[in-house]
């Protein structure tokens, strides 16, 4: 993978396309603007998330997972 793609945490690295493609995977036929305020951050933030241009904070990482019913380790995390 592309070293442009993964974004350095304080956990190590994240792959920013593989947790972009999951995103929009989990999406299914809910709109970006939907989930958006279903977790409470801008629609242009969560398209970052799902372009892969931005990694969500670690708050926002717990609403996304509780949104989705999936934990964090499995949206952001695995491999």
């Amino acid at each position: 993978m592309a070293e442009q793609n993964k974004i350095q945490t304080e956990g190590g690295f994240m792959d920013a396309k593989k947790i972009a493609e999951r995103l929009v995977t989990l999406r299914g036929n809910r709109t970006q603007a939907e989930v958006a305020q279903a977790i409470g951050v801008s629609p242009s933030a969560y398209s970052m998330y799902e372009n892969g241009e931005r990694i969500p904070r670690d708050e926002v990482k717990k609403r996304i997972a509780a949104y989705y019913k999936r934990s964090v380790s499995t949206i952001f995390f695995a491999d």
